[in-house]
């Protein structure tokens, strides 16, 4: 208990230090809390640490704002300084609320990234979660936000006061910004569209204006894109919406893996065959599901063996056509250099006629 005798300023000052303290007995408690839990914890991951990680600076400022707020009506202010000191408090403790339920959402989020983790080898229902989740954060956000200003813009009696006649002159500016905007609208829109639909995810491969890459964020605006020699290409999330791309990823991660070769006629075709089952059986890309070697058109100097393989997803793909690409090359090199393309040269005999 505070001295009742103590001056004024005095008592109003060790009222505001025990507010600010408790706030700091709070974190403490939880960093405790939180060390206990990640002893406890193996896999890497604790919802008690992350907690910690997300609410320890909100809370910080949250607890100290929430006792100031309870503690004013007991301070020993002027009358005509208690009012505004009141309203600044709980404008502050409005924020601070806000910031505390926007570190509560992505609390929300690490637990639901962790469950629904992408980097196992099947994850089309983890990519389609996330990506859904990345929407559903941002518009949760700005939710809170908007509601927080428009719950400290109405504690003003003043401002209540000019809703009225404002309403008019809103309406008209939301329509004369909506005629001006309405690209980054239809942006917007299609973001949505894009979460829910999910013609892309996250960690989806593309191929977009010739470029092979996977789907690194997917923003309100915008996508970016993570090439394979890691620039990133970004572009408008409606691009999406209105023009043609490749979905490596769209329904599942395997794909199949076609390896072409021009060779003469005099190829042994039964031998490639052979060569290839026998390659694939020390290739970990491969996932057993096809090996496929047909001689699938003729030309007027090669005919067109192709050799078909499954795989996991598409970085296996890759990896697995240039292994038996070079496995199947060397082996013509060696054994069958004849089947290689050649240029036929006849030496021209002229007819005698006589």
């Amino acid at each position: 208990m505070l001295p009742l005798h103590l001056p004024d300023i005095v008592f109003d000052l060790l009222l505001f230090a025990a507010a600010f303290l408790a706030g700091l007995l709070v974190k403490w408690l939880f960093a405790w809390l939180s060390r206990r839990a990640q002893a406890r914890k193996r896999d890497g991951f604790s919802l008690w640490t992350s907690v910690l990680c997300r609410l320890g600076e909100p809370i910080n400022v949250f607890i100290p704002l929430l006792l100031v707020n309870l503690l004013v009506p007991f301070m020993r202010l002027g009358t005509p300084y208690r009012e505004p000191i009141h309203k600044i408090f709980e404008i502050f403790f409005d924020i601070s609320v806000a910031f505390f339920l926007i570190a509560l959402v992505k609390v929300a989020e690490d637990y639901l990234y962790h469950r629904y983790d992408i980097s196992k080898p099947i994850n089309l229902r983890e990519r389609k979660i996330q990506t859904q989740l990345q929407f559903i954060r941002k518009l949760a956000v700005g939710l809170i936000l908007t509601v927080t200003v428009c719950v400290i813009l109405l504690s003003f009696e003043a401002l209540r006061k000019m809703g009225a006649s404002l309403l008019t002159g809103v309406g008209v500016g939301g329509i004369i910004i909506g005629f001006a905007a309405q690209k980054s609208l239809g942006d917007l829109l299609a973001g949505f569209q894009i979460a829910f639909t999910q013609p892309i995810r996250i960690d989806d491969v593309l191929v977009v204006e010739g470029e092979w890459g996977r789907v690194e964020e997917i923003t309100l605006t915008y996508v970016v894109l993570h090439i394979w020699d890691h620039r990133r290409l970004i572009l408008p999330i409606s691009y999406f919406i209105e023009k043609p791309f490749q979905n490596w990823t769209r329904t599942s991660a395997d794909l199949l893996a076609p390896i072409m070769f021009y060779l003469d006629y005099t190829a042994p075709v039964n031998a490639i065959r052979a060569e290839v089952n026998r390659v694939l059986v020390d290739q970990p890309q491969w996932d057993g599901r096809v090996s496929v070697v047909q001689v699938t058109d003729l030309r007027e100097r090669v005919m067109e063996v192709r050799i078909l393989l499954s795989a996991r997803n598409s970085g296996d793909a890759f990896d697995l056509r240039c292994n038996v690409r070079e496995r199947v090359i060397a082996f013509l090199q060696e054994h069958h250099p004849e089947c290689l393309p050649v240029t036929r040269v006849e030496p021209y005999r002229s007819i005698n006629v006589s």
